[in-house]
């Protein structure tokens, strides 16, 4: 007589996607109202009475060259791993390609944040689309792409993205002369157009792959041709094309006095470096910690709900920012909350909905931590120097991220739980460093615009 086995399928409930759908509405269109009482003189993002010379008009600019650079990223990230399988790379391969991507963006992307802020951040924000155009006929072309040459333009174009599109909006935003509650705006809207174009992208790839592999495996590089061009065009339109006036010896002066010298940024880009150091393992480790227990999960369906936590966490950043609670309170408490997460995943393995509910308030917390350090840079670091300072906080968490997956990659010697555990201590860290910052920080706030 045969043996039937029955295998167990977790998929969150509909009624996951409806929650963080209607809190997200109810997040936005209740805070105007909220604001109207605390801060009267701002204008609601996106209202009708702009004219040609408002800051909005940028802002709406800038908010669709960031969302197709977003869905960009988010078609390699959710797509890319599946390409890997799919010509048949073995598990040694993958973590090889990783090291790679993780060397270039250390000993390569490092430098570019100093670059851009040499020959001008919507040059870099043009490479970055450049290099998608560059990876995607790459892939059409070849019938068996070389993954390492596409790894590493990847990487490059990832590390472009993290720092590029925000010091150009904030560049922008002096050169205008726009309100510091624009900027703030900006900040916020960036974190949540990105994660509903990441949701976008995977929709995307799904759609484009469909069941015919065979037909289907080249068509998101074709998809991701064509936005690139979009976003290469867009940004040649309004190309203003403005020389750069900082020279490299002024500005090795300036990075050395406002930057390196300053103790309150060092701990700013310590907490940002323990927030990317977290979110690449967290990244890398989320498959393996849901399917530990080896029932089948559907990761299609469990994606969108850790963004749309992180779009939601993102709407509560104009509530807070008008409270009588300061930003590096809100990080502080942010950052803990998020290491008490990771530290119980680490400490002992979880049930899969509660594991989902853990990345969800983790990827919350992350929608309102990533704004708040954009406005934090904004009062501490020089607009001239913001590229380098984000480079250079960047830094350290890559080559962290290069020395654990070569431990546990190829030298077995740490286990998924250690990394993790890893990671939470970083984010106590970066809490420590916010209550730091507190004590040390500008009485009254005021902002580092110009040198």
């Amino acid at each position: 007589m045969g043996v039937v086995i029955e295998t167990s399928v977790w998929e969150p409930s509909s009624s996951v996607y409806i929650f963080i759908f209607l809190s997200c509405f109810l997040s936005l269109s209740l805070s105007p109202f909220y604001l109207s009482k605390h801060a009267p003189i701002r204008s609601p993002p996106f209202s009708d009475h702009s004219t040609s010379s408002s800051p909005l008009r940028f802002q709406r600019y800038f908010l669709l060259l960031y969302s197709l650079a977003s869905v960009l990223e988010g078609l390699w990230s959710v797509y890319g791993e599946f390409e890997l399988f799919y010509y048949g790379l073995t598990k040694e391969e993958m973590v090889t390609f990783m090291l790679i991507g993780f060397g270039a963006t250390l000993f390569v992307g490092g430098f570019l944040g100093f670059l851009s802020d040499l020959i001008g951040r919507k040059k870099i924000c043009l490479v970055f689309y450049i290099l998608h155009v560059i990876v995607g006929i790459w892939k059409r072309i070849t019938s068996s792409p070389s993954f390492w040459l596409a790894n590493v333009c990847l990487s490059l174009a990832t590390s472009i993205f993290s720092f590029s599109f925000e010091t150009w909006a904030v560049v922008e935003h002096d050169k205008q002369g726009h309100r510091q509650d624009v900027l703030n705006d900006t900040f916020w809207l960036m974190t949540f157009f990105e994660s509903a174009s990441l949701i976008g992208s995977q929709v995307i790839g799904n759609w484009m792959v469909g069941s015919n592999l065979e037909n289907g495996i080249a068509s998101p590089s074709t998809a991701a041709i064509l936005l690139a061009i979009v976003g290469i065009i867009c940004m040649s339109r309004d190309y203003d094309g403005t020389p750069q006036t900082v020279m490299y010896k002024d500005y090795k002066v300036s990075f050395y006095t406002y930057i390196l010298g300053d103790r309150r940024i060092w701990l700013l880009a310590c907490a940002q470096t323990c927030l990317h150091f977290s979110i690449a393992v967290f990244w890398i480790l989320w498959a393996p910690t849901l399917v530990a227990d080896g029932r089948e999960v559907y990761l299609g369906l469990i994606y969108p709900c850790v963004l749309g936590a992180r779009m939601l966490g993102s709407t509560l950043f104009p509530w807070l920012i008008n409270a009588s609670l300061r930003t590096e309170d809100c990080l502080m408490y942010a950052f803990t909350i998020q290491a008490l997460l990771l530290s119980i995943i680490a400490y002992d393995y979880q049930e899969i909905g509660v594991l989902v509910t853990q990345f969800s308030l983790f990827h919350a917390c992350i929608g309102l931590i990533l704004p708040s350090l954009a406005r934090l840079r904004t009062m501490y670091v020089p607009t001239e120097l913001r590229g380098g300072m984000i480079s250079l906080s960047l830094a350290p968490a890559n080559a962290a991220i290069l020395f654990i997956l070569m431990q546990r990659g190829y030298y077995i010697t740490i286990e998924n739980a250690t990394m993790i555990a890893f990671a939470a201590v970083g984010l106590f860290m970066a809490a420590g460093c916010m209550y730091v910052l507190k004590r040390w920080g500008k009485q009254p706030y005021q902002n580092w615009h110009k040198l």
